[in-house]
Formats: structure tokens, sequence, C-alpha cells
């Protein structure tokens, strides 16, 4: 029964090591936002989106888990990262 809590507890782990992931995320992407700025360029880039989708889609694929989900969670990072370059 002690094992439970003990996976519980590394998804914790694993649930802090995925925020300051996209934390990490965010802030590459304000600097990115601010280089766009200066350089008078629009904030999405649907081809460096549809790129990212390619790639993760692909990598999830080899990991053995759900692209079309894996997407999904990546749709929302992007929105979420294009946001905070506005």
């Amino acid at each position: 029964m002690d094992e439970i809590p003990k996976m519980r507890k590394r998804i914790d782990e694993v649930d802090d090591q995925i925020l300051m992931a996209i934390c990490e995320r965010v802030k590459i992407c304000k600097a990115i936002g601010s280089a766009k700025k200066k350089q008078g360029m629009p904030i999405r880039d649907t081809s460096r989106e549809n790129e990212v989708y390619r790639r993760i889609k692909e990598k999830s694929a080899q990991l053995g888990l759900d692209s079309g989900q894996v997407e999904a969670v990546y749709r929302e990072i992007v929105n979420m990262c294009s946001a905070v370059q506005e």
C-alpha cells in the first residue's frame, strides 16, 4: 500500500521539472519576442510553429506516446508562449 504515495511523490517531482522547463521556455520566448519587436517581425511564425509540432510528434511517437495528445499539449504551450511575446 505504501507504493502509491511513493509513486505520487515521484509524479510531484516530475511535475516540478515540467513546470521549471515551461518557465525556462517562457523566459526564452519573452527574449525572442523582444528581438522580434526590435526587428519589426510578427509574433506568430506559423512555419516555425508547424516545425515544432512536427518535431514533437516525431519525438513523442519514438517515445511511445500518443503524438496527437502530445501535440495538443504543445499547442497550448505554444499559444501561452506566443501570448507572453505580445
